[in-house]
């Protein structure tokens, strides 16, 4: 049922301990069984992961002494306390102590399972949780900026890396929120021009008037107002990289001008007859089909050839939600640390709930959940529906089963008979499965399909 995790039952009275050890093991669980506290102290060594059973009475060590010794461990696990009819004041203290739940003798099959089951799943996350943080901890290089484990991510940024070491110009094509920005800056900061200056600048955010002044720079008395030189963005990146976001939005008269610079790497400034030399790399950003806009003729196409000859394709999130909970961990934790807050534990409910959101704001989006989640705004609704978005049940179904598959194709590196033993199907339906959400199981084999 839970797979790498274990009950640890104790329990001194043999017959019981039978019954309960069968009780589990029908249930799914996996379980090691100790006669006395003492026993289980051995078997709870530091890698051990999973539940803890326990009578309160027990010879020499009792189940409270055995709850104390389990929460002094740097990974403390669930504790769930069998206690004598009407103790209730044993259940109180144990519940102060940090026991997970207790069970009142007698109590029906049913509730043993339904606790050592809600326990194993609040471990369970907790675990994916400190996994995460490890991950987002120890994660080289770029990893450590764009952030993913998906197929999709791990071969961005290895895009990246090989366009950074590269003189080219670039276009990076994205919807809004995905994150064209942090690409731009990795593709600065894993480049020789690192030691010069990023520039951005939001060409959509600029009054025409405007542009060529900010652009290329100007002289004193180019214009009315222009009482003193400026130096343009071009100028100010020579020698590292400049970003013209939104580049869309360029109006077509100066994107002639841009054009000459792009290819002379020479300009000049408003009011000067003086060519200045420039040395930068230019990277376009935009959420745009440029192609498509320069067939209608609304994007020069010669514009688009010359700064297309390196493209970068960022994926939208809901093409990578194997990545949400790794994102969500970073963001909270940026969060929290920016607020001087401590976020609170990440519910299944939550976690499943994030991952089968649609995401139309992306990574933008997402980031914003978790600030509301760190600001403890979960009771207000974390997730909205995006514009004009209405999703089926079926829809959200499917999203839901799709994210569950991968997650397990891509533990068991896409051997298909043993993810359909993880999922409790038969290969049947997970073939079915698969055709119909379009999963790519090549994309998680390291090695020969079974």
């Amino acid at each position: 049922m839970f797979e790498g995790f274990k009950v640890a039952l104790v329990d001194d009275d043999p017959a019981v301990r039978r019954s309960l050890v069968q009780t589990l093991e029908l249930a799914g669980f996996e379980v090691e069984a100790h006669a006395s506290a003492e026993q289980a102290l051995e078997a709870l060594a530091p890698g051990f992961a999973g539940v803890v059973v326990t009578d309160v009475r027990l010879p020499r060590m009792d189940g409270m002494a055995l709850l104390a010794r389990v929460a002094q461990q740097e990974r403390a696990l669930p504790v769930i306390l069998i206690t004598a009819h009407g103790d209730v004041g044993l259940a109180v203290q144990a519940m102060r102590a940090g026991a997970y739940d207790f069970l009142e003798k007698p109590f029906a099959p049913e509730r043993l399972v339904d606790v050592t089951t809600r326990a194993m799943e609040k471990l369970a996350l907790s675990t994916e949780v400190q996994s995460l943080r490890r991950q987002l901890a120890g994660r080289p290089g770029i990893e450590a900026t764009l952030i993913g484990r998906s197929a999709a991510m791990r071969a961005l940024q290895q895009q990246v890396l090989r366009v950074a070491a590269t003189a080219a110009d670039v276009t990076i094509v994205g919807e809004t929120g995905t994150g064209k920005e942090l690409v731009a800056r990795c593709l600065h900061d894993f480049s020789s021009r690192r030691e010069r200056h990023f520039v951005a600048v939001n060409c959509g955010g600029l009054p025409e008037a405007l542009l060529e002044s900010e652009l290329f720079g100007h002289e004193a008395g180019a214009f009315t107002t222009a009482q003193r030189k400026r130096v343009g963005k071009f100028e100010h990146a020579h020698g590292g990289t400049l970003l013209l976001d939104e580049i869309e939005s360029m109006p077509l008269a100066f994107q002639v001008k841009l054009l000459r610079v792009l290819q002379e790497r020479r300009l000049e400034r408003l009011g000067s007859n003086e060519e200045i030399p420039i040395d930068v790399r230019v990277v376009a950003a935009t959420k745009a089909d440029l192609l498509a806009l320069s067939e209608d003729g609304r994007f020069r196409s010669d514009l688009y050839y010359r700064l297309g000859v390196a493209v970068l394709r960022l994926p939208p999130l809901r093409e990578r939600r194997e990545d949400v909970p790794l994102l969500f961990e970073h963001f909270v934790a940026l969060a929290a640390a920016r607020h001087g807050r401590e976020a609170e534990p990440l519910s299944a409910a939550l976690s499943q709930e994030l991952m089968a959101h649609d995401w139309p704001g992306n990574v933008r989006e997402l980031r914003n959940v978790a600030e509301r989640y760190v600001l403890g705004l979960a009771d207000e609704g974390l997730l909205t529906a995006g514009e004009g978005e209405t999703q089926t049940l079926a829809q959200q179904m499917d999203q839901v089963e799709r994210v569950l598959i991968e997650r397990a194709l891509k533990r068991h590196q896409g051997r298909i008979n043993v993810t359909c033993e993880a999922l409790g199907i038969g290969r049947k339906t997970l073939y079915d499965k698969i055709a119909r959400l379009h999963i790519d199981v090549d994309a998680y084999r390291s090695g020969p399909a079974d």
